[in-house]
């Protein structure tokens, strides 16, 4: 089958690779459709690394796909051949201290597509996985929307650490796939008022097209002074969601006294730091987003439901042998572009 790898630094080698086999009773064979581009993947791609994870050259990467059941084990019940899926990368082992509390998503012993060191990703034409990890869409759901699943059920785990946010004031700072993920969830949630910010003017508009009723760019304006002009008592909880370090720094100075401040953005650096005595004397609450977890069948359902509607966020298609030229795009953000998606196989 043919394999889009990592190759070197923003380098990528179209490869012939085995095809995978049943060998488990619980064993999926999938036939990879659409490939979302995530930015995790574009670290991969530019750096070579996020924080210790490492690329060992060549690495197939990407997580965010729908596929095709093409064969199953004879233990699988829950899909069937010619099923159109939902796929969740995380590989949990069910076993550890982490999974039997219910947290699948921090299990000891995971193992996620296209991670360095545990599993390859869906630039394939074909990938195995456990039945567990295969959510069947309805027929009226695309390929290309079922590929979003995984990056909307991020945006609704996120919300799901804010609490309660009925009437509460709202940001969201970075609004890419996942911030615009967590402002679709967000809205569903009965929130307040909803402020965004981003570097980049056209997701701006996007963010205030789909929900926010004020978004700004921090490279043009002093967006705490804009939102504390239209919020003196500040915001309730705030969404970082670019992993960047002046963002965090803004999102302190946004919070008011018990606020609760998200990161769901992964930095570019292993360190960040935060201004103590602010987050001290207001008593900030700091939570760290890891991934999703047991999301992918709500989001599954509110997608399909017409409920929550990303489908927007695709803004470039790109063939299987031009996989390159994608992940270029989102790497220089060029054109306009939220989210790319990369067909394999039609």
């Amino acid at each position: 089958m043919k394999t889009i790898a990592l190759s070197g630094i923003r380098r990528m080698s179209m490869l012939e690779t085995p095809d995978p086999a049943v060998r488990h009773p619980s064993d999926v064979l999938l036939q990879i459709l659409s490939v979302g581009v995530c930015g995790s993947d574009v670290h991969y791609y530019s750096r070579g690394r996020i924080g210790d994870q490492i690329v060992h050259y060549p690495q197939t990467v990407g997580h965010e796909c729908s596929a095709r059941v093409v064969e199953t084990g004879n233990a699988v019940t829950r899909v069937s051949v010619g099923d159109i899926i939902a796929v969740e990368p995380c590989i949990s082992c069910h076993e550890c201290d982490q999974c039997r509390q219910g947290r699948f998503h921090t299990c000891r012993n995971q193992r996620f597509l296209g991670c360095p060191g545990e599993l390859p990703g869906c630039l394939s034409e074909y990938i195995m996985m456990p039945e567990k990890c295969c959510y069947k869409v309805p027929e009226t759901m695309d390929a290309d929307s079922a590929a979003l699943i995984e990056p909307v059920s991020i945006g609704m785990h996120a919300v799901s650490l804010a609490g309660d946010l009925k009437g509460r004031n709202i940001g969201i700072l970075g609004t890419g796939p996942i911030g615009l993920s967590v402002l679709l969830n967000v809205r569903l949630e009965h929130a307040g008022s909803v402020y965004t910010t981003d570097k980049r003017d056209f997701r701006c508009r996007i963010a205030k097209e789909h929900g926010a009723v004020w978004s700004g760019n921090p490279d043009t304006m002093d967006v705490v002074q804009r939102i504390a002009e239209m919020e003196p008592l500040l915001l309730d909880v705030i969404f970082e969601c670019c992993g960047q370090q002046d963002a965090l720094d803004q999102a302190v100075n946004l919070l008011k006294p018990g606020g609760k401040l998200i990161i769901a953005g992964i930095p570019e650096k292993n360190h960040v730091s935060f201004e103590m005595n602010k987050i001290r004397r207001k008593e900030i609450t700091i939570m760290n987003v890891r991934r999703q977890n047991e999301c992918i069948q709500p989001a599954i359902d509110l997608v399909s439901s017409g409920k929550l509607q990303p489908q927007f966020m695709i803004t470039h298609h790109f063939q299987f042998d031009n996989a390159q030229k994608a992940f270029d795009m989102v790497a220089e953000y060029r054109d306009n572009v939220i989210k790319a998606v990369i067909h394999v196989s039609k």
